[in-house]
C-alpha cells in the first residue's frame, strides 16, 4: 500500500498544481485494489489505476492525450463541470462499478459515476481484426477493428430477461477467434455470437439458477465453466459446447479439489492452480465430432501435479508459455497419439503475483525465475498467432506497470527464456498515460488502449465521460530488436507486412530518431575515453537501419524528417550512414522553417 501511495503522490502532483485542484481531501480504492478515485478538495474527482494510469477526471482539459495539457481555469467556461466546488467523500459500490461522489458544501444530492471493467485476452487473436472488450454492470463494450485500421466501440445490451434476474455482470470470456463472447452473472451464463448478433440463454431457468459462475475459459468451440455448488461448498468445472446451453448437451462435469485461485487454457490443455499454491494440468479429449446432431464424449486426464512451497504472495494470473507454434488444435478435429500430446503440452507458464512480481514457472521441475516487479498487466504472444502475417513472432510477451510498456523478446541461446539473455527494449515505448492497454492486434504491430472523452450537450447538466479507443504501434521497437540481433531478413520482412498500415512512415521515422539519437549519445559518452577502433566488417546499428528504411519509397522523407529533428552539427553522421547529403538538400530546403527571434 505504501508503494501505491508513492505512485500516487508522483502522478497527482506532475499533471496537477495545487492552485487548480487544491489539497486531497479524499481517497478511495475499488474493492479488488487495481484502481483509486482522488477527491480534491477545491475542485474535480480524478480515478487513477494502480500503475498511475489516469482513467477518469471531471477536471476539463485542452487537449485529450497530451500530458502537457493544460487544466482550464475555473474561472473559464466550466459550468458543465461537475464538483466544481470540490469533492467531499467518495465511496465505490460492492462491485466496483460505480463511484459515489459528494460535492464540498453540497449533501443535499450524490453524484453517481459507472465504470467498465476490462476483459484481459488470454492471448492473442490470430484473427486479422482485433476484439476488446470492456464490461459494465449489465452491458459489454467491444473494441473492434475489421476492414479499416480505425477502431470503434460497440455497446451490446444485455438481455433484461438474463441480466434482470442475475445482475451484475460477474465474468466475461472472448474466444480465441474474437467471434463469440460468454457473460456471466450471479447465476448462469449467456453466450453472444458476434457473427449473427445473437444471444444464447439457458432454456431451462432452474438450471441456469444452479450455476454460480467463478470463472470462464473457452476451449476451442466448448466455453467451460468454473461452478461453486452452494449445497456442498464444492466447486466443478462443466463443459458446454457453444451451440447448445442446457443440462442435455453437457458434455462433462470434472469436480474440483478446493476453489481455484486462476486458471488458464491453451489448446487442449487446461491449468488449475489451488491455495497456497498446487498446480493441477488437466488434458482434454474428446471422442466424436462437436456437432448438434452428435453426442461427442469429453475425458479429462490429470497430466501434471505440482506443489510449490513458497512465501511469496499468490498468483492473480498465469498463462502458459508454448515451446512454440504446434498449429490448430486437436480437440474438435481428431485424437492425436500420445507422442504427439507430449509434444504439445507446454512446460513453462508465467505467473502474475498480487503484489505486482512477473516470474517464469518451470513446469517439469516447479523452479521458479523472477523476471520483473510492479507489473500490473501482461499478454502472451508467442505460439498465440497462427496467422503468416503476424507481426509478433519475435516478441514472448509484454507487460505494462507504473514504468509503461516492457516488450519481451526470446534469447538465441539454448534455453530461449534465459532471464540474462532477455531484452527489454523500450526506452522510446512511451504509452500514453491517458490510455489504458486493452491488448494487441498482431497483425498491426500495435497495442490497442481506450480513453476518457468527454462529450458535452446543451441538454445536459454535466458531460457524458465516454470511452474512446487509442492504438500505440510497437513497429519500431520490433524493427530495431532484429536489427540489433543481426536478423536482416526478419527485420525486412516485418517491414513489407506493415508497409501498407497508415502508420508506416511514422514508425520507420521513429525508428531511425531512435537509433540515431542512440549512437549521437555513444559518442558523446566515449569522447572523453579511449576509442577502440571498430572492425569494418561490423555494420553499425545506423547502417542497418538506413539500409533497411532504403527498401522503401518513404526513404528519402523520413530522412530529412529526422535530420530536421536533430542538431545540425550531427548530419555528417546521419548522412554518412543514410547517402549522399545532396539528394536530400532539395527536401531539406524545402521543408525548414526560418525565423529570427527579434522579427
Amino acid at each position: 500500500m505504501h508503494r501505491r501511495v508513492i505512485y500516487l503522490i508522483y502522478f497527482v502532483f506532475c499533471r496537477y498544481s495545487m492552485d487548480d485542484t487544491g489539497s486531497v481531501s479524499t481517497i478511495a480504492w475499488t474493492p479488488d485494489n487495481s484502481a483509486f478515485a482522488v477527491g480534491w478538495k477545491s475542485r474535480g474527482l480524478t480515478v487513477w489505476s494502480v500503475s498511475g494510469c489516469r482513467l477518469m477526471s471531471t477536471i476539463r482539459q485542452i487537449g485529450l492525450s497530451s500530458v502537457s495539457s493544460p487544466v482550464v481555469k475555473p474561472n473559464q467556461d466550466c459550468k458543465y463541470e461537475p464538483l466544481m466546488s470540490g469533492t467531499s467523500q467518495v465511496q465505490w459500490d460492492e462491485y466496483g462499478y460505480k463511484l459515489y461522489a459528494i460535492e464540498e458544501g453540497s449533501l443535499e444530492r450524490i453524484l453517481a459515476f459507472s465504470f467498465g471493467k476490462c476483459c484481459l485476452s488470454r492471448g492473442v487473436s490470430g484473427m486479422t481484426y482485433v476484439r476488446q472488450v470492456i464490461y459494465g454492470e449489465d452491458r459489454l463494450l467491444v473494441v473492434q477493428s475489421e476492414d479499416t485500421d480505425e477502431l470503434k466501440i460497440i455497446h451490446l445490451n444485455l438481455p433484461v430477461s438474463y441480466i434482470s434476474q442475475n445482475w451484475p455482470v460477474q465474468h466475461v470470456a472472448a474466444s480465441k477467434d474474437g467471434m463469440y463472447l460468454a457473460v456471466a452473472g450471479l447465476h448462469g451464463l449467456i453466450l453472444y455470437d458476434i457473427r449473427m448478433k445473437k444471444w444464447r440463454v439457458f432454456g431451462d431457468i432452474t438450471q441456469e439458477q444452479k450455476i454460480q459462475c467463478k470463472g470462464l475459459l473457452w476451449l476451442g468451440k466448448i466455453i467451460v465453466v468454473c461452478n461453486y455448488i452452494d449445497s456442498s461448498n464444492t466447486y466443478e468445472l462443466l463443459f458446454y459446447p457453444r451451440y447448445h446451453l442446457d443440462q442435455s448437451s453437457l458434455l462433462c462435469r470434472k469436480p474440483l479439489l478446493a476453489k481455484p485461485m486462476v486458471m488458464d487454457v491453451y489448446q487442449d490443455y487446461i491449468l488449475v492452480t489451488y491455495r497456497p499454491f498446487d498446480v493441477h494440468i488437466f488434458h482434454v479429449k474428446l471422442f466424436g465430432e462437436l456437432t448438434p446432431s452428435n453426442t461427442p464424449d469429453l475425458q479429462l486426464s490429470t497430466v501434471r501435479e505440482l506443489s510449490i512451497m513458497t512465501a511469496k504472495s499468490h498468483p492473480a494470473a498465469m498463462r502458459f508459455i508454448p515451446d512454440q507454434v504446434t498449429g490448430e488444435s486437436t480437440l474438435n478435429n481428431h485424437v492425436s497419439t500420445e507422442e504427439d500430446l507430449f509434444d504439445k503440452e507446454p512446460a513453462r507458464c508465467l505467473i502474475l503475483r498480487a503484489n505486482g512480481e512477473l516470474s517464469l514457472l518451470d513446469l517439469d521441475d516447479g523452479r521458479e525465475r523472477e523476471l520483473t516487479d510492479s507489473v500490473e498487466l501482461f499478454w502472451v504472444t508467442c505460439g498465440q498467432s497462427e496467422e503468416k502475417t503476424s507481426l509478433i513472432e519475435e516478441v514472448s510477451w509484454l507487460d505494462y506497470g507504473y514504468r509503461g510498456m516492457q516488450v519481451w523478446y526470446p534469447s538465441s541461446g539454448v534455453d530461449p527464456f534465459k532471464q540474462e539473455d532477455f531484452l527489454q527494449l523500450d526506452p522510446e515505448l512511451e504509452f500514453d498515460r491517458e490510455v489504458y492497454p486493452l491488448g494487441l492486434l498482431p497483425n498491426a504491430g500495435v497495442v490497442v488502449g481506450v480513453s476518457q472523452r468527454l462529450s458535452f450537450s446543451a441538454i445536459t447538466e454535466f458531460p457524458c465521460f465516454e470511452p474512446t479507443p487509442q492504438a500505440q504501434t510497437i513497429l519500431h521497437c520490433l524493427l530495431r530488436h532484429l536489427l540489433q540481433r543481426d536478423k536482416i531478413v526478419e527485420a525486412l520482412r516485418l517491414a513489407q507486412l506493415s508497409a501498407e498500415k497508415p502508420h508506416f512512415s511514422h514508425c520507420l521515422e521513429w525508428l531511425l530518431f531512435t537509433v540515431f539519437d542512440a549512437e549521437i549519445s555513444r559518442q558523446n559518452i566515449n569522447k572523453n575515453q579511449i576509442s577502440i577502433p571498430k572492425r569494418s566488417a561490423n555494420r553499425s546499428l545506423l547502417e542497418k537501419t538506413c539500409d533497411l528504411i532504403r527498401n522503401f519509397p518513404e526513404y528519402l522523407n523520413v530522412v530529412v524528417s529526422v535530420a530536421r529533428k536533430t542538431d545540425g552539427r550531427h548530419w555528417s553522421d546521419l548522412f554518412s550512414a543514410a547517402g549522399r547529403s545532396t539528394e536530400y538538400a532539395p527536401l531539406l530546403v524545402n521543408n525548414c522553417f526560418w525565423f529570427c527571434p527579434h522579427a
